[in-house]
């Protein structure tokens, strides 16, 4: 574990809603699982501009892989997870098996979506490489981190657009939602297409 990663696992312990979610989910068995996105990186915005933990975050965006891809099974892993949490993280926990991704994502968001071979994966395709990093809480209770960019970008506060993929659709919308919330925020805008 590098010195950010084991910066990143200090920012997830110190989060008691981060950490409740992430040992509630280790506890259910899911195949390839990870918390990742919105609930990783504003918690570590949150440690670097002195904001309390849990600040702005609105949700806990849970990968997992099944290769059943399958409605009914998913829908089943959706019931589980959220019969394992009380209110109010019942509601805030998205399920989503990165297996059936690609059936979907086309259709929602307007860009073609290549299937994926593992949860890890999903992360090379977010709209920023700040918001590409996932955490899993593993069975030595150690934090294991994935991050495809690295995570320098999480850490200085940066929003640059993926540089693996097109501008994303909802680049705008989604720096319009952070910069409201971390004014901090360094943006750099895609180059013109």
């Amino acid at each position: 574990m590098n010195d950010q990663e084991t910066r990143l696992a200090a920012i997830v312990r110190a989060d008691p809603g981060l950490m409740h979610v992430l040992t509630t989910v280790r506890g259910l068995g899911l195949n390839d699982w990870r918390v990742f996105s919105g609930a990783v990186y504003q918690s570590v915005w949150n440690a670097v501009t002195g904001r309390p933990a849990g600040y702005g975050i609105r949700d806990y965006d849970l990968g997992y892989f099944d290769p059943d891809t399958s409605w009914d099974a998913e829908d089943a892993v959706i019931k589980r997870v959220a019969a394992a949490f009380e209110p109010p993280f019942r509601d805030m926990v998205e399920v989503r098996n990165q297996a059936r991704v690609h059936l979907w994502f086309e259709n929602r968001f307007g860009e073609s979506y290549e299937a994926l071979a593992d949860t890890d994966e999903a992360l090379a395709r977010f709209v920023a490489p700040a918001f590409a990093v996932g955490v899993r809480l593993e069975d030595d209770d150690t934090i294991s981190v994935a991050a495809p960019f690295g995570l320098e970008d999480v850490f200085g506060m940066v929003l640059r657009p993926n540089p693996d993929r097109p501008r994303a659709k909802g680049w705008d919308k989604a720096v319009a939602s952070a910069t409201a919330r971390w004014p901090e925020l360094t943006i750099i805008e895609p180059e013109p297409a």
